[in-house]
């Protein structure tokens, strides 16, 4: 066993392991999904204030945006959730100082990754953006703008290890309270460096990127503090030595096994949304409009479901970690199910219902059939969404990525492949479009349910550094 918990700690991973599932579960939720929320809310305010700079100013952001998200993406949803199970197998199993070492690898891994991303973006940023379009005045805004963000984007990474890490020891409180007074300064500094408010000078898209790299700054700050020095962290009651750790390519591996393959999942969703969105934009611009917003919805049901993975991740990892496989099990069919009942509640009503939402975005007439269409298409699968999701983190959790990247794949052969085949082969109108994204989330659930069931938890591994399954561990007295 490694060291003996702190109270803090060892509360915390007591209650994971002991408590009942579904509060203990919407509590971890909550803060992270209050995060991803305040997450949102810095880029409305950032775009806010760079529409203030004029067109140019916001059509260059809109092509970097994207770019930007995707980064975001896979450092948080890739590398991050493969150290957050692995952290959490580690804290599950009682080897705190194996969790330790595993944050600092992946701090490792996020620097490389960090440093890649900077030079990819920097190096090949204006080739990009003169693909997507970009020319002139907007070019030059787009590259202010990326220049500035990719300059700094180890920044982004490292935060995304950090708070991973801290996901992993089962504390989302913490890092939503960071995250908080972080989001507060940046929003504040948005304004004031776009604009040249008070003492600052007026940067425009410079400023608007210093803002934004300052959120993961501070971010980076608080998180490092609180592993470092918090009593609950990753080596309590005395500062973390992370000088002394070696570092060992076992440890590389297990937060890869789960990263790697999770930033191929992540990559392919992004591909998918493209090629549907590409397939829907054959159809004609009102179409596409009505898709744009009707799939906005989509993108509003992430928040709450990452967040809901996310505790998934943190509780599935700990008990797979202390040798309670069947803990695990129901904490991950519980989880679908409390997803499954949200998320098709939403859609049933907006299938019955669809200008509930649409009429948010407008008022035209064949832009709103268009979105009723898909709504009515989709919608009534959003259950199959949260089911698919809370396993898809469920096994992630366990450090048994393969079914989710089966069913990550198989949804993307049936919604961007069957979409192809069914517009381009056999003349399918929007609606049969929609048909085979409907059927993509069927998949999804199918397939990662499927992998549950065939038991892919219960062989999420021996507990770390232990012959025999880890029990929960003991409060200090």
């Amino acid at each position: 066993m490694g060291k003996q918990l702190g109270t803090t700690g060892a509360a915390r991973v007591s209650r994971l392991c002991r408590g009942p599932i579904i509060p203990t579960l919407l509590a971890l939720a909550a803060p992270m999904v209050l995060v991803l929320s305040v997450q949102a809310s810095i880029n409305l305010v950032e775009t806010h204030f760079i529409g203030v700079l004029g067109t140019d100013a916001l059509a260059g952001a809109a092509l970097v945006f994207p770019v930007a998200l995707l980064m975001q993406m896979v450092a948080s949803g890739g590398l991050g959730g493969g150290i957050a199970s692995a952290v959490a197998r580690a804290v599950g199993a009682g080897e705190r100082g194996r969790a330790a070492a595993l944050t600092a690898h992946g701090l490792v891994l996020a620097t490389v990754a960090g440093l890649a991303s900077c030079l990819l973006g920097l190096l090949a940023g204006p080739a990009l953006y003169r693909t997507l379009g970009g020319s002139g005045p907007t070019l030059a805004a787009a590259l202010a703008y990326s220049n500035t963000i990719f300059a700094g984007i180890v920044l982004i990474w490292w935060s995304n290890a950090l708070v991973s890490a801290l996901r992993g020891s089962g504390d989302m409180a913490t890092p939503a309270l960071v995250i908080l007074l972080s989001a507060g300064v940046a929003m504040a500094l948005s304004p004031c460096l776009i604009q040249g408010l008070g003492p600052f000078p007026r940067l425009g898209l410079v400023g608007a990127g210093l803002a934004f790299l300052s959120y993961y700054a501070l971010c980076t700050l608080g998180f490092l503090a609180v592993l470092v020095f918090g009593d609950g962290g990753l080596v309590p009651g005395r500062p973390a030595r992370f000088d002394r750790l070696r570092f060992d390519r076992a440890l590389f591996g297990d937060i890869l096994s789960v990263g790697g393959l999770s930033t191929v999942m992540t990559l392919q969703s992004s591909l998918s949304t493209v090629v549907v969105t590409g397939l829907a934009g054959g159809f004609g611009s009102l179409l596409l409009a009505g898709y744009g917003i009707g799939s906005r919805l989509d993108a509003l049901l992430v928040p709450p479901l990452f967040g809901l993975g996310s505790a998934t991740v943190t509780m599935v990892g700990i008990n797979v970690g202390a040798g309670e496989t069947q803990r695990a099990e129901r904490i991950a069919w519980l989880g679908a199910l409390v997803a499954a009942l949200a998320m098709e509640a939403i859609g049933l009503l907006v299938t019955v219902k669809p200008r509930l939402w649409l009429g948010l975005f407008s008022d035209d007439a064949a832009v709103l059939a268009a979105g009723a269409r898909y709504l009515r298409a989709v919608a009534p699968f959003y259950g199959c969404l949260g089911v698919g999701t809370i396993l898809h983190f469920a096994a992630l959790g366990a450090g048994r990525p393969r079914g989710p990247l089966v069913a990550i794949s198989a949804r993307m052969l049936v919604a961007a492949g069957g979409g192809f085949i069914v517009v381009h082969l056999f003349a399918g109108g929007p609606h049969r479009l929609f048909v085979m994204v409907a059927g993509g989330l069927v998949a999804f659930a199918v397939v990662n349910a499927a992998a549950v069931l065939n038991g892919s938890l219960r062989r999420g591994g021996r507990p770390i550094g232990s012959a025999q399954p880890a029990r929960p561990p003991k409060m200090p007295a």
